[in-house]
């Protein structure tokens, strides 16, 4: 008697269909209120502390330039913070306290109190004249900011701040601790440290270029680790894989590049995946692909995934083996119009998305809408939409006048 075959797809481990089964049973528990001004959410980040009794909080970086706050269960609006006459680019929460950044393009990082309304930051970082800063990010143990310029003449700097609040100097503004200034030649449009080597930063650039700095290194020459070329405009930029040790980025052209930065020292390639035009190459399940979004490494699965979306407001979520992109699943039914942000949490598998419908969503597994009932909600969202609907390429510069 023969034993009979069982025979398992190649892309189907038990991993991808944890992954999976996690993506496609989120259901949205919550939508946000409505805003006078409908806005793009651009960005979005959620407190790494919880208060006890309200929850953690949710900073959004909206097109006119502003940050809101939310409150994560809810999703109504708490607070908002601007960087007026300047635009907010940015926006991320210190790793251990309610304090959330932005940098400006009236050349300063700001740092506000989440929990505070205030017109004012509690902490002002003033970069060097006619600085106009579009990226930055706080390194991991919260004692280090670095921001990305545009270019101005021939400059585009990477500056640096001592973010530690130093008891004998209770100013609240601080000036540079330095600039690298030599390994771009145009707009710095990201900033990301490592996750928990706080050394360590990636910065990517309109010039096609993503440089790894060891910034414990006193110049800037010793401090570049590696150069890696995406030869497009680069949009996204992350860390993944064991450790950390592999660097990936999105382009504007909708491009995806990995990197393995363990390979540096051997004969080995360092490229994992390299591809022009990601809307070509891959299969969907249904449907299309029209923009990527950004990046997610899934730590506990050891995995990289993409996500990305259609302009009618569909997200796709794809995973990254060095043999492409694979799509996995999708969540139809949220936003009517392009998502620009997301935020994952690991510890709930909660997800965050805004898009340009101006809607703020939370997704939960298996949870039921809490608010007014879909349909009502798609109204909404589609006649914002048909007010905020151009979207244009170069995302990256926003408009100055909304």
């Amino acid at each position: 008697m023969m034993a009979s075959q069982i025979v398992i797809p190649l892309n189907a481990t038990p991993a991808m269909e944890k992954i999976e089964e996690q993506f496609a049973n989120l259901n949205i528990v919550r939508r946000s209120s409505g805003t006078k001004e409908p806005t793009y959410l651009l960005g979005i980040d959620t407190s790494k502390t919880a208060q006890a009794e309200k929850g953690s909080l949710v900073a959004v970086l909206c097109s006119n330039g502003s940050i809101r706050i939310y409150d994560k269960e809810r999703l109504n609006i708490l607070r908002e913070f601007s960087g007026y006459p300047g635009l907010l680019n940015g926006v991320k929460f210190a790793n251990s306290c309610d304090s959330v950044y932005s940098s400006c393009t009236d050349g300063t990082v700001k740092c506000w109190d989440a929990r505070v309304a205030s017109e004012k930051p509690v902490q002002l970082f003033k970069g060097y004249p006619s600085n106009i800063f579009i990226s930055f990010d706080i390194n991991c143990n919260n004692h280090v900011i670095c921001a990305g310029t545009e270019k101005v003449d021939d400059d585009a700097l990477l500056v640096f701040w001592d973010a530690r609040i130093n008891s004998q100097d209770l100013s609240s503004t601080k000036d540079p601790l330095g600039a690298y200034s030599e390994t771009h030649s145009d707009d710095i449009t990201q900033v990301c440290f490592h996750p928990s080597n706080p050394n360590m930063v990636v910065s990517g650039s309109t010039d096609g270029l993503v440089n790894v700095f060891d910034i414990s290194v006193d110049n800037e020459e010793d401090a570049l680790v590696t150069t890696c070329n995406s030869v497009s405009s680069v949009s996204y930029i992350g860390w993944s894989g064991k450790d950390y040790k592999q660097i990936y980025c999105m382009t504007h052209d909708e491009g995806f590049c990995w990197w393995d930065l363990n390979h540096l020292d051997t004969d080995e390639p360092i490229t994992r995946l390299n591809i022009q035009d990601v809307r070509e190459v891959i299969h969907m399940k249904e449907g299309t692909l029209d923009y990527l979004i950004g990046g997610l490494y899934h730590k506990k699965m050891d995995k990289l995934f993409v996500v990305g979306g259609t302009n009618t407001g569909i997200i796709h979520l794809m995973s990254c083996t060095t043999s492409g992109l694979t799509h996995v699943t999708s969540l139809p039914g949220g936003h009517a119009a392009t998502v620009r942000s997301f935020c994952w949490n690991l510890q709930d598998d909660s997800l965050l998305t805004g898009g340009e419908d101006a809607q703020l969503l939370l997704w939960k597994p298996g949870a039921i809408e809490k608010t007014f009932t879909k349909k009502d909600s798609m109204k909404v969202a589609s006649s914002v939409y048909q007010r905020v609907r151009v979207h244009s390429n170069d995302s990256y510069k926003r408009r100055k006048k909304q």
